[in-house]
């Protein structure tokens, strides 16, 4: 369980984070989304007690983060994969987090295959790795305590497909398992594919959150002629529909239904129609956080529409 009630950050009377609240439940995993700049890093150091924050209180598993009596056993964090002893070789910088949690040090050859960095990568130093396996031992040092709750801040940066793949599985796993999982990234489409919830910020401040599927109904339909594409979008707009490309076909602010009968009045045959889901999100984001130079701190910020409102 994590809760964030009224978090705000200043800085030489600037907010970068303006009354942040949300809460992620166990057996979840909640999408935390904006531009570069919105405020996550900050909020995520802010429930992990390494920034103060100027206004408002954050918990985890029911208490100050600062509280719990061993955080690494509790809550497995990764906030920056780069900030590792690089002198230090995989598997010793891993023993020596388990000797300080008081982790059993069998543990670190089974976590270094959990995470893929085979015999060969856990015996090379830490400065010799890609960001990818950076990330990777970031992902094993953030599991060795056997967490209830995971915290990650941008955990796909580097990796490749395989590797998106594999920490797609990982995450799903956890939280099918009850545990918690908080993830920032600007990665839409990986966070649409692994998300229940998503909490969307933007200038320093919540601007929607909800389930994945409140959040993008109604957000468009994609859709694909079979021969003619041309013909597809001129039919469209006789109907009064505005199609916008996308690498996935025309979207279209439409119902299926509504789109798939002015494909018919216009004498067009389709080879696929379906909700826009992953670029529905995308669309959405861009609704809301503007054109993605966000800049923390900003007075003023999105307004949600009235619908999205409703979910907070």
């Amino acid at each position: 369980m994590i809760e964030a009630e009224g978090l705000t950050k200043n800085y030489g009377g600037k907010a970068a984070v303006r009354d942040v609240g949300f809460r992620c439940e166990p057996g979840t995993v909640t999408g935390f989304l904006g531009p570069n700049g919105a405020g996550k890093s900050t909020t995520l150091r802010m429930i992990c007690g390494l920034t103060p924050p100027t206004a408002g209180s954050s918990s985890v598993l029911g208490m100050p983060y600062a509280r719990l009596t061993n955080p690494g056993r509790q809550v497995g964090v990764l906030l920056d994969a780069s900030a590792q002893h690089a002198g230090r070789t995989g598997r010793e910088a891993l023993g020596v987090s388990a000797q300080l949690m008081g982790v059993d040090r069998a543990r670190v050859p089974e976590l270094l295959e959990r995470v893929g960095l085979e015999r060969s990568a856990a015996k090379k130093r830490v400065r010799q790795y890609s960001l990818g396996m950076r990330q990777r031992l970031g992902l094993a040092h953030a599991l060795l305590g056997d967490p209830e709750v995971l915290i990650l801040d941008e955990p796909a940066n580097g990796l490749d497909p395989v590797g998106m793949r594999w920490m797609r599985g990982l995450l799903r796993d956890f939280a099918d398992r009850g545990g918690t999982v908080l993830l920032s990234s600007h990665l839409l489409r990986e966070v649409e594919a692994t998300a229940d919830q998503l909490v969307i910020i933007g200038n320093g401040r919540i601007v929607a959150q909800g389930t994945r599927d409140e959040l993008l109904a109604g957000t468009g339909t994609i859709v694909r002629a079979a021969t003619d594409d041309a013909a597809l979008a001129k039919a469209l707009r006789a109907a009064d529909m505005d199609p916008r490309e996308t690498a996935d076909g025309l979207l279209v602010d439409a119902a299926p239904e509504l789109v798939g009968q002015a494909a018919l009045r216009g004498g067009v045959a389709l080879r696929e129609l379906r909700a826009a889901e992953g670029s529905g999100l995308e669309q959405l984001f861009f609704e809301l956080t503007g054109d993605g130079d966000s800049a923390g701190g900003d007075v003023s910020a999105p307004t949600p529409t009235p619908a999205l409102e409703a979910t907070r």
